[in-house]
């Protein structure tokens, strides 16, 4: 199947070829024509499967349909780069004539979104909390918007952002066309989400909480004293090509890409104390080559689509299991393989099971004692990810599917 297979127009359809994009993706496939209907749509696929482009294609087409004023689509996002880069798309994607996209995220300057939304925007992206700073200065009107849509519609609707979002919802026609897309989503927040729509289609293209599968995953077991050690015999002991190292905290952020700095390391950060500036400059350098090594917090884990990121390392162990399953689909993407490693200590071993439970999967551990890993008798013995200084013998338990009791 083709692009113009899917009721798009011939301009829509030579752009995506421009772009090199020869097939469309599952996600594509099922969402475009639901979306060009008119219905209301819930989708959940994995992460870097085409989410973006699924749900913009349809609705250029259906702008193009009708000429109007005012702002017609209103795209929110969680995070400032996921917006910053969901309105590249949409300049990437719309042909010359189309309406005007403005992009409103904190920590950019309100007084040139101000004059951007005066000259004139048919799309809105925006990340709910500057969105709501132009509601109160009556600098944005949303009377008119016809096309709402949530990315990431976990994390927007979970109960740090329900709020905001209930407020921007009463300032939304009750009649519009609503559109939510996620690589996970729960019960809980789906039937939240049917709440504010009007009986939406849902399209799932893979099992709820499935890890990419192109992603091979590996767990190594670590002292907490040893784990700085670790992540730093892999990088210097090992070819990795493009490295995004997640953090739980901002500051075990600062304190890592200090000590990479210190070794000599490409390396640069991202996370909520960073300027728009600086966030901007570090994901550049990282697109660009410059940076080999990105140290981030969650903040990047819905908010990255970088080409050939080989490695993605959990330094710390997300606590919410979602934002595992996001953190690995920054590697992987469009087809490609890619390799997840996670460093767990014993205190963070109930988080990776409640991993592993989301998942349905066991994952791969490599056990090394050298760095503080326990030995597992009853494991294999195997050969590990890489030769490690000192790690001596290694066992590793397959990586399978989680049997249903």
């Amino acid at each position: 199947m083709n692009f113009s297979e899917l009721g798009l127009q011939p301009a829509l359809v030579r752009i995506c070829e421009s772009l090199g994009y020869k097939e469309p993706t599952p996600i594509q496939k099922q969402a475009i024509p639901v979306i060009l209907s008119g219905t209301d749509l819930i989708g959940c696929a994995e992460t870097g499967t085409g989410k973006t482009a699924a749900f913009l294609l349809p609705i250029i087409q259906r702008m193009e349909a009708t000429a109007r004023p005012g702002v017609r689509v209103l795209v929110l996002a969680p995070t400032r780069e996921l917006a910053s880069q969901i309105e590249e798309s949409y300049r990437q994607l719309a042909p010359k004539k189309s309406p005007r996209c403005v992009c409103l995220i904190g920590g950019a300057s309100m007084s040139r979104q101000i004059e951007s939304l005066r000259r004139g925007a048919g799309v809105v992206v925006a990340t709910p909390g500057r969105l709501l700073d132009h509601v109160e200065r009556r600098t944005i009107n949303l009377s008119l918007v016809e096309t709402l849509v949530l990315d990431e519609a976990d994390r927007m609707l979970d109960m740090g952002f329900l709020p905001a979002i209930r407020r921007v919802l009463a300032e939304l026609p009750a009649k519009r066309h609503t559109l939510l897309f996620s690589a996970t989503m729960s019960s809980a927040i789906e039937k939240l989400a049917r709440s504010t729509m009007n009986q939406p289609k849902l399209i799932e293209i893979s099992q709820r909480g499935q890890a990419a599968v192109n992603v091979e995953q590996t767990v190594y077991p670590v002292a907490m004293e040893s784990k700085t050690a670790l992540l730093l015999d892999i990088l210097e002991r090992n070819p990795l090509e493009r490295v995004l190292v997640f953090t739980r905290t901002r500051r075990g952020a600062e304190r890592l890409s200090h000590i990479l700095e210190a070794r000599e390391h490409k390396v640069n950060r991202i996370h909520a104390d960073r300027t728009q500036p600086q966030r901007e400059a570090a994901l550049r350098g990282f697109k660009e080559g410059r940076t080999r090594v990105l140290v981030a917090t969650d903040i990047a884990a819905r908010g990255i689509d970088v080409d050939s990121i080989s490695h993605v390392i959990n330094y710390d162990v997300p606590t919410a299991p979602e934002d595992y399953i996001h953190r690995i689909g920054r590697t992987g993407r469009a087809g490609k393989s890619g390799r997840a490693i996670t460093l767990v200590t014993p205190a963070e071993e109930p988080s990776m099971r409640g991993i592993e439970r989301l998942t349905g999967q066991i994952a791969e551990r490599v056990l090394l004692p050298s760095f503080g890993g326990v030995q597992d008798t009853s494991a294999r013995s195997l050969k590990p990810f890489a030769p490690m200084r000192g790690a001596g013998s290694s066992g590793r338990r397959s990586f399978r599917p989680r049997r249903s009791r």
